[in-house]
């Protein structure tokens, strides 16, 4: 590795994750020595459908309006990612792109050359090392080419929430890199959305809990946790083994995937999941608003982001008539059913108690693998940003 990327790989770290003093603090617990990332250590319980033999209309059925999570096969065969997304590859195109690999305590991105991150992927030793996790891809010049390297599968399509605008809504897409050990810690995605995730190369573990699940099951509480509390490795050193005794609630078990290239992962709305990477991984995700689960995101919407939800109202009575009829259908006056992670910082996606009434009036948790950009950054970035069109964004409603 040389000097330079040395010294950007260090000033990413102190900014991503301050309480961590030095380098030492960062391999102190010798994760990559002691902690097996074997395939073989847990069972895969996943169902796994093959999507050459699986209609839209069944995979709605089976999967997507009963809430119940699916690998799905044969989705990324004819993507040009599959050849163009490596390391050295991705290292050459976008040799001096900085992309998104962590926040500081303020909020800010912390960003990277992919160039010096993938140095940075070659040889660290960090026991949770740092993951681009970067949703801002598809809005910068040069960036917004790995848009073209993949398609969003026809289960995803209906992505409702596109008639926000793209500057109005939340992010919902982001471009997915990082070592082993990396990953995303115990959350529910946001706003009621379901997600997909497309793994490209690597192999992924998850863990995904049904919505009832207590909070206080599945949570590392910081004496246990230490300045590792929030860190996916940290949760499946913790919590994980509380799920294999036979003490863990039968109706709470986890169902298990070990998702490999060419795999796509769909997490229901509401579901639990906690991500770790066994091996350098690359992969897209996106959060999404579709027909069958539309009622509860403008719910959440509604009571946890109000002004969002009155712009979105007004597009869709212009664009979409019969969806504004159902969102005057929905009753804000209570609390939905499914829980909500709002319990955690921008730095990661985590819910409350399914069932605190809190769950519904803010969703503070990030877009997942599961948000981020603050207020502040939205502000001071307003004047210099320019959102970039794709083709497939509807035309602006009127206001």
């Amino acid at each position: 590795m040389d000097r330079r990327a040395k010294k950007r790989i260090k000033q990413a770290k102190r900014r991503a994750r301050p309480e961590l003093k030095s380098s030492v603090d960062w391999v102190k617990l010798g994760y990559a020595d002691s902690f097996s990332l074997s395939h073989n250590t847990f069972p895969d319980n996943s169902s796994r459908e093959d999507s050459r033999l699986l209609s839209v209309k069944d995979f709605i059925d089976k999967y997507e309006r009963p809430l119940l999570p699916v690998v799905l096969l044969n989705l990324q065969d004819d993507w040009p990612a599959c050849e163009k997304w490596t390391q050295g590859r991705l290292a050459r195109k976008y040799r001096n792109q900085r992309f998104k690999c962590g926040e500081d305590n303020s909020g800010y991105s912390v960003k990277m050359k992919i160039k010096y991150y993938v140095q940075y992927m070659e040889n660290t030793q960090d026991d949770s090392p740092l993951y681009i996790f970067d949703s801002t891809y598809g809005q910068h010049p040069k960036r917004r080419k790995l848009l073209s390297d993949y398609e969003v599968p026809e289960y995803f399509r209906d992505d409702l929430l596109k008639y926000a605008g793209e500057r109005r809504r939340p992010p919902y897409r982001w471009f997915v890199m990082g070592p082993s050990r990396s990953g995303t810690g115990i959350h529910i995605d946001p706003l009621g959305t379901s997600a997909w995730n497309a793994l490209v190369s690597g192999h992924k573990r998850w863990c995904l809990f049904p919505t009832q699940t207590p909070r206080d099951l599945l949570k590392v509480k910081p004496s246990e946790g230490g300045q590792q509390t929030d860190e996916a490795i940290t949760w499946f050193r913790v919590v994980y083994p509380r799920t294999r005794l036979p003490t863990w609630p039968a109706a709470f078990k986890p169902i298990e995937i070990l998702q490999g290239p060419g795999e796509t992962v769909f997490v229901p709305a509401g579901w639990w999941h906690v991500v770790l990477n066994l091996d350098s991984t690359i992969a897209v995700t996106q959060n999404f608003c579709s027909c069958t689960n539309f009622p509860v995101v403008y719910h959440k919407t509604r009571r946890g982001r109000p002004k969002l939800s009155q712009k979105w109202y007004s597009c869709l009575k212009v664009r979409r008539p019969e969806l504004a009829a159902v969102a005057d259908s929905v009753d804000i006056s209570t609390p939905s059913e499914m829980a909500t992670d709002s319990s955690s910082s921008c730095s990661s996606s985590s819910s409350s108690s399914s069932s605190s009434d809190s769950s519904d009036s803010q969703d503070s948790g990030k877009y997942s693998d599961t948000t981020s950009n603050t207020k502040k950054r939205k502000l001071s970035s307003s004047k210099k940003a320019k959102t970039i069109r794709t083709d497939t964004d509807p035309p602006p409603c009127p206001r």
